[in-house]
């Protein structure tokens, strides 16, 4: 059975290539599907085109923690929180905070 959300979400993109939520909309289908490298391409493509989608960073981060690869997840949240700084976007920065400082094994407990 297609995914006709993604189906619709392509058609989509086809009308209007350089929209951004378009390609996170599609990035995150792939996620939720398992197809991790179609996921990986249209994030890494808003990272890119879209430095100031700052919805981007958090997921692709999750994405690249649960592949494995822990260090290049704490890099894209080091730019998600310098993109949500310039942005101000207050509550973007506490959540990529949040997971930096799990990847980075700084999330700890006050006593």
């Amino acid at each position: 059975m297609q995914n006709t959300r993604l189906i619709k979400l392509l058609e989509f993109l086809e009308s209007d290539p350089n929209d951004p939520f378009v390609l996170y909309a599609i990035a995150t289908e792939y996620n939720t599907s398992g197809e991790v490298e179609q996921a990986f391409a249209y994030y890494r493509k808003l990272v890119e085109q879209h430095p100031a989608y700052v919805g981007t960073y958090y997921h692709l981060g999750k994405l690249l923690e649960k592949t494995g690869d822990k260090e290049e997840a704490i890099g894209i949240y080091q730019q998600g929180m310098a993109a949500a700084r310039e942005k101000r976007d207050m509550h973007a920065l506490s959540e990529l905070q949040g997971a930096y400082n799990s990847a980075a094994g700084l999330d700890y407990e006050d006593d």
